[in-house]
């Protein structure tokens, strides 16, 4: 049904991984959400209406709520595919990310409010006459919201995207709360017992729980998040194809949305190659990583010496004397510059997050043990930079 359904709406085919080919996905996922929501809502507003059900009424509610998060995940694609202007040159593409954003904010309210009438209905228990008839509807109302639950993961993975991923997990939870349900209707039916309160407030902290973990996961890449070490890789494998790349360094990763990410990065070169050459090289490089993975790269051109004993030496020496400190810590960008009295070395150190505090402290500490090395006063002048611009990329 899924690929039917793919080839009946989707013109060219989700291999294309272009905006209008995200919003087409999306704007499917909606649809098929909307009409399918608002077809078990009726149905169990009816069956818990008919039943005294506190349980398939709120699950019916729940299936409205369902509805309205389609359409905000409808509009959310619609919006993300517009073209960027001026008040937002980087485009439009992170309203995928608060559509998703959106749906777990709904699937949190929504546990809060079922756990609400559960504790109520706990408190003051009433029975709950559950027919074979609705044993059917409920029985098939999981199996839609299963359906639902893997069509939205298969879009999902096919365009990578988290606000149909939320989708998903908001549809497998409405499976396991109707199952939860139905399961609570029978158990009273047979043995008499009142436990669809009790059912219904485990499956609201079952709700809330899993809105709670889908909003950081849609949060985070609004906050700024750290590149993948896949994606990291990807623009790593662009200039690896350089044989005058000697070493790379300061990867940063900006992401506005799906399919809009930019990046920059730092590339070395030997200083004695022709910078008008060395531009051509980098020009191009950045040209294939836009081709190839539609990533906008810029590179920083850092000449570097080489071939020099005394500068290879007392690159280890610092290399090994912070790595004693902690071997997470790495340098680049190392130079050296001799004067009459002192030597200056000048790198960039990078640091561990919860390193970046002691800085004065690390540094101090190179200093007194680089006063000690030989006879020559060496002076450091260094910035820092964080480890998670340069893991990942050796």
């Amino acid at each position: 049904m899924t690929k039917f359904l793919l080839k009946l709406f989707i013109k060219h085919g989700t291999e294309q991984q272009s905006a209008s080919t995200r919003s087409s996905v999306g704007m499917l996922s909606g649809a098929v959400g909307i009409v399918c929501n608002i077809l078990l809502f009726v149905l169990k507003l009816l069956i818990g209406t008919v039943s005294g059900s506190v349980s398939i009424t709120a699950d019916a509610m729940n299936n409205l709520s369902d509805a309205t998060s389609s359409v905000v995940t409808l509009i959310g694609f619609r919006l993300a595919k517009m073209p960027a202007d001026e008040d937002h040159p980087y485009g439009h593409a992170r309203y995928e990310y608060l559509s998703g954003l959106a749906v777990a904010a709904m699937i949190v309210v929504i546990g809060f409010e079922l756990a609400k009438s559960s504790v109520e209905k706990i408190i003051e228990p009433s029975p709950v006459e559950l027919s074979v008839s609705a044993c059917l509807a409920l029985v098939g109302s999981v199996a839609v919201k299963l359906w639902l639950c893997l069509f939205n993961r298969k879009l999902g993975k096919t365009i990578n995207s988290s606000a149909l991923i939320a989708a998903s997990a908001d549809s497998r939870n409405d499976a396991v709360a109707t199952t939860v349900v139905l399961v609570a209707g029978i158990v009273e039916l047979i043995f008499k017992i009142q436990i669809d309160g009790i059912m219904g407030l485990l499956v609201a902290l079952f709700i809330l729980y899993s809105g709670i973990n889908l909003a950081k996961d849609t949060i985070s890449p609004l906050l700024g998040e750290n590149a993948s070490p896949e994606l990291k890789e990807l623009i790593i494998s662009v200039i690896r194809t350089c044989p005058e790349v000697l070493g790379y360094h300061d990867l940063m990763v900006h992401d506005y949305g799906p399919g809009q990410r930019f990046a920059s990065i730092h590339v070395e070169m030997d200083h004695k190659a022709d910078p008008l050459y060395c531009h051509e090289l980098i020009d191009t490089l950045e040209r294939n990583c836009l081709e190839t993975y539609n990533i906008h790269l810029v590179i920083h051109y850092d000449p570097v010496i080489t071939g020099d004993e005394e500068l290879d030496r007392l690159r280890h020496i610092v290399s090994e004397l912070l790595k004693a400190q902690d071997d997470r810590i790495s340098i680049h960008d190392f130079r050296m510059v001799k004067g009459e009295k002192q030597t200056n070395l000048i790198f960039d150190i990078a640091l561990p997050s919860e390193l970046m505090p002691k800085r004065k402290e690390v540094k101090d500490k190179l200093d007194s043990c680089l006063a000690v090395i030989d006879d020559m006063t060496y002076y450091t002048v260094v910035d820092f930079d964080m480890v998670a611009f340069n893991e990942n990329i050796k």
